[in-house]
């Protein structure tokens, strides 16, 4: 993520509402990706989901016939407000995807909502069911995934406490709200590569086989968990459970790897930002990096903020990942 700065010259952030120097009242424009004080620019607004509910600081111009920012507009379904907490995980839940959504912007790839595009646009869902209200949505069960142009986040991913209970009884060591987000992007990119003729012929080669028996691999995986040599041929455990999941993991820490070396160089940490990188020197720079962060972490007493190892397959498959990418900027 680039640095902000407020016009008295504060830093601010992201996910900034207002200067905490001056006190004026702020919000992100995605058309120049800049945070700008609303005094300023009569000819912008703030997303009514920020006005009405505070989940939002997008701004959108006044005459786009919307209330709704570009990037709330791919909204399907919000979490159901009436039950406590909702408006709280809705928040954090748009935090990440307007994370997502930036990092997509930033790359050039092709972003429209499945409203614009009903062939091949996107759309998020944000899904309770007994988990979280058992009264309301009695006997159903809602998966985190993608299908069709839509991505679907349960909404208790946005608990911290829920999450980390998932966590530890799948025995991940990296579970994030953001990663939810960033993965299943994976998914619908790959859909959206091969609907416009852009998927590489090395993906089998370098991927395996996505034809294979998609819900008898992740009942195995389940089932038996990863094989022990999955650290020499995939980037984490889950990516060993099929081909489809290989490839979304990997889109996944593609993103991870480019949005914390954009955020390193903003900050300083770095003298190249990784857009003039390429995909080998930007794994060479995150792993100097990351070790240092892990390092940090260990310091304050926590645990490693990157517990992972790009094997030579994994950086291939960044590799990849980054090819598809480069080849639907052009499309």
């Amino acid at each position: 993520m680039k640095q902000f700065h407020c016009r008295c010259g504060s830093e601010v952030f992201f996910d900034s509402h207002r200067c905490l120097k001056c006190d004026v009242q702020l919000g992100f424009d995605p058309a120049s990706m800049t945070m700008v004080a609303l005094p300023d620019r009569g000819d912008l607004a703030r997303c009514s989901n920020g006005d009405e509910h505070g989940v939002c600081n997008w701004l959108h111009p006044v005459d786009s016939g919307h209330t709704l920012c570009v990037g709330c507009q791919f909204n399907r379904t919000i979490p159901n407000l009436a039950i406590d907490g909702n408006r709280e995980y809705w928040g954090a839940l748009e935090a990440s995807k307007k994370r997502l959504l930036v990092t997509l912007m930033d790359l050039g790839l092709p972003l429209q909502t499945r409203w614009d595009d009903p062939a091949q646009g996107l759309l998020f869902d944000f899904l309770d069911d007994a988990r979280s209200n058992p009264d309301l949505f009695p006997d159903s069960f809602v998966s985190t995934g993608y299908s069709e142009g839509v991505i679907t986040i349960h909404v208790l991913e946005a608990d911290d406490a829920a999450r980390t209970q998932i966590q530890v009884e799948l025995k991940e060591n990296f579970r994030t709200l953001l990663g939810h987000f960033r993965h299943e992007s994976g998914h619908y990119y790959w859909a959206l590569a091969r609907a416009s003729g852009v998927a590489p012929e090395a993906f089998a080669e370098v991927f395996g086989d996505e034809g294979i028996d998609y819900r008898a691999a992740i009942d195995r995986y389940y089932q038996e968990g990863p094989p022990a040599t999955w650290p020499e041929h995939f980037i984490s455990a889950y990516a060993s459970s099929h081909p489809a999941e290989d490839w979304a993991e990997t889109w996944g820490h593609y993103l991870h790897l480019y949005d914390a070396l954009e955020t390193a160089a903003s900050q300083g940490l770095s003298d190249r930002t990784p857009a003039d990188m390429t995909m080998a020197e930007r794994i060479v720079a995150w792993q100097g990096l990351s070790i240092a962060i892990n390092e940090v972490n260990r310091s304050i007493g926590r645990g490693d903020a990157y517990p992972f190892v790009i094997s030579p397959t994994a950086a291939k498959k960044l590799e990849l990942v980054d090819t598809v990418i480069r080849q639907l900027q052009t499309r």
